[in-house]
């Protein structure tokens, strides 16, 4: 089946993935989704390692490889990484995730590559950058967000640090690198010429730290853990109904005011223990009992409607079950449909971002490993003979 583009946006760029793993296949899976031809390399069948996904018939697997092509290379035999120069010399973007020593070895860094393809967009992401005292060391998701700060402000003060409950390193890794092609891709178009682009997971988890990094570098502040609640806005988190748990955010005086008006205590606005967010923040304990006290009056709904109509956020805590029956993520379209040849019909979230005339899709279902190698290797202008020796001595 030749490449179905799952978008107009990317169709006209190739992407060489030889990423594994989560955040270089996430870097692709994003290009994939706008249309691009991300053509997956990977080791034979044989020699394959651990499936860090769950398998090739997992759920992560499928969610991870999606809109994508799959062909098998033997990097370890000289024609494979030949023939692995030669899918590249038809692509816009290489993405890898090799430790940082690795693609020199095997001649496929970006100097060694632009020397006879200048046009080239090659991205790289490892676990704490390319040069530097730790850039050899492997890298994995949870020891960037202890590393990068986010576990020493996760979790309830006290506890002990606490790990997000997603890969959140892979994912902004991945996500950051993407982003970095789509602008090296768009500044080619002015001076012709392709550029190295790196990432880590380390920085994408730095970078994410976002007014915790500003709180330190400008104010001083280190931050500490803060369990449910805002570090610096109270009262702005979780809160307990009559009948469950739900999300109240109070940010600014005016809200703070709506706030106390419609849970029936507008004693609060001048109280001197709450009429300002420093007040609040030393009385936090006592401001959040009373808050509580108040709100097992009446269930989560009662609360929901009367806070949101009054202009203060506040929503359910909801598991993934509910989460995805909730009307306005149904509404938004953010589950879609594939059929995979193998496994049947599957359902998957899709992108975030809707683009009015060139929207992302899921049209192809994660390949399997080496399903496209014959029609690629043909693409490339290998006559038959030349794929049945290939195959016969373990090239692909």
């Amino acid at each position: 089946m030749p490449h179905m583009p799952a978008s107009a946006a990317l169709r006209r760029f190739r992407v060489i993935d030889l990423t594994q793993v989560r955040a270089g296949p996430t870097c692709c899976r994003q290009l994939a989704d706008w249309g691009a031809d991300v053509v997956q390399v990977q080791m034979p069948e044989h020699m394959r390692g651990d499936d860090t996904l769950g398998g090739q018939d997992g759920s992560d697997y499928q969610y991870t490889h999606r809109n994508k092509r799959s062909i098998t290379l033997n990097l370890k035999e000289p024609e494979g990484i030949e023939t692995l120069k030669r899918l590249i010399a038809t692509a816009d973007v290489v993405v890898e995730n090799f430790r940082p020593d690795v693609k020199f070895r095997l001649g496929i860094d970006y100097a060694s590559l632009a020397a006879d393809h200048p046009g080239l967009v090659y991205a790289s992401i490892s676990g704490f950058g390319q040069t530097g005292p730790l850039a050899g060391r492997p890298g994995f998701d949870q020891i960037a967000q202890g590393m990068g700060g986010l576990m020493s402000v996760t979790g309830q003060p006290g506890d002990g640090p606490m790990r997000v409950g997603i890969p959140i390193a892979d994912l902004c890794a991945g996500i950051f690198a993407a982003q970095g092609i789509l602008v090296a891709l768009l500044e080619r178009e002015d001076s012709g010429r392709g550029q190295w682009l790196h990432t880590s997971l380390l920085e994408s988890m730095v970078y994410m730290m976002d007014f915790q990094t500003s709180r330190y570098l400008i104010d001083g502040e280190v931050g500490a853990q803060a369990g449910n609640f805002h570090p610096t806005s109270i009262p702005t988190g979780v809160y307990k109904a009559r009948d469950g748990y739900m999300n109240i955010a109070v940010f600014g005086s005016k809200i703070w005011e709506r706030f106390c008006n419609i849970l029936g205590a507008p004693e609060w606005i001048d109280d001197p223990r709450f009429h300002d967010k420093p007040s609040r923040s030393v009385h936090r304990e006592a401001l959040n009992a009373e808050i509580n006290l108040r709100l097992a009056a009446q269930d989560r709904a009662h609360w929901i409607r009367a806070f949101n109509d009054g202009g203060v956020a506040c929503g359910l805590i909801s598991d993934m079950r509910e989460m995805l029956e909730e009307p306005q993520i149904r509404h938004l379209g953010m589950v879609k449909e594939v059929v995979s040849a193998r496994l049947g019909p599957q359902r998957m979230v899709g992108q975030p971002v809707q683009l009015e005339r060139t929207p992302s899709a899921i049209v192809r279902s994660a390949p399997r490993r080496g399903e496209h190698t014959e029609e690629i290797l043909t693409e490339l202008g290998l006559a038959p003979e030349d794929l049945s020796r290939m195959k016969a001595t373990g090239v692909y």
